[in-house]
Order: C-alpha cells, then structure tokens, then sequence
C-alpha cells in the first residue's frame, strides 16, 4: 500500500527530467541562435571598416591577408554546417580571395552567416547528441555548432587585431 503513493510521485519526476531535458536542448539551440546573430552583425562590421585597398594587409608573410582571413571564416562556416549539421544543400563553393573585391567578400560573409542562422533555426534539439565523425576525432552535433562559433571568433579576433594595425578602431 505505501508503495502506491509513490508511484504518482516517481512519474512526475519522470515527466519532470524530460521536460527538463527538452528543456535544455531548446535553451541550447536559442542561445546559439542569438550568439551566432550577433558574431554576423559585428564580423560584419569588422569586414566593413576596413578599406578595399587593405583587403591584402598581412602583419607577416605567413599569415592570411585580411580579406582570406574573411574569406576562410566564410569558408568553413559553409563546410561545417553542411557537412556536419544540415542536409540543405550549400549555398556557395569554396572561395579564392585573391578572386574577390571587399564588397564581394562581405556579401559572401552574410550569405554564409544566414546559411548557418537558418540551418540552426531548423535543427532538431533531439539531433544534437547525433555522433559525426570529424577529422580530428569523433563529435557530436553540439560539439559541431561549438565548434562552429569557436572558429568564427577565433579569426574573428585576427582581423580585429589587423583592424588595430591599421590604426582603425574595432567596432
């Protein structure tokens, strides 16, 4: 008899740490979501204050210019999110900087950054323990989408510091 009573009780925590679990893949996806909104709007910004003509600014030979710098953020956004996240085809190829003028390479970097924005929008909470194997080792969807941003911020933070050797103020 008293284990009856427990029984409502055991069920409501069931129910309780689903929901919870639900719970946290929506937080997860939402947070991504207003993050990867805001790094477009400041990249964006970055890319915009430079001039065209120091596109091919380098601090040392063995670095990308300015505008690879871009160009390569654009580059794996595309590829991560394609490969890894989505089967909603690429919007774009991989691109050559040399090939491209600022305003190309900025049009190129809100294309990018709304492919992924949308395909993140889109995603499936239940997918993102899904395991991928990635070249340096097996990940799950959510290691991806972090992955993701880490990248973008990471050369990111190099063009701001070419923004700074240019004498030019980050946004």
């Amino acid at each position: 008899m008293k284990y009856r009573l427990l029984i409502p009780f055991v069920c409501l925590f069931i129910f309780c740490n689903d929901a919870s679990s639900q719970t946290e893949g929506d937080l997860f996806l939402k947070a991504a979501i207003t993050k990867w909104i805001h790094a477009k709007e400041y990249t964006l910004k970055a890319a915009t204050l430079m001039p065209e003509e120091r596109y091919s600014f380098k601090p040392v030979v063995d670095e990308m210019n300015f505008g690879e710098q871009l160009v390569h953020l654009y580059d794996n956004i595309i590829w991560l999110t394609s490969t890894y996240l989505t089967n909603i085809p690429s919007p774009a190829s991989k691109l050559k900087a040399a090939n491209l003028n600022k305003q190309q390479v900025i049009d190129r970097l809100k294309i990018g950054y709304e492919y992924a924005e949308n395909v993140l929008r889109d995603f499936d909470k239940h997918h993102l323990a899904d395991s991928v194997t990635f070249f340096a080792g097996p990940m799950n969807k959510l290691q991806i989408i972090n992955l993701l941003n880490d990248h973008q911020t990471h050369h990111r933070a190099q063009v701001l510091v070419y923004l700074r050797l240019n004498s030019i103020k980050p946004p």
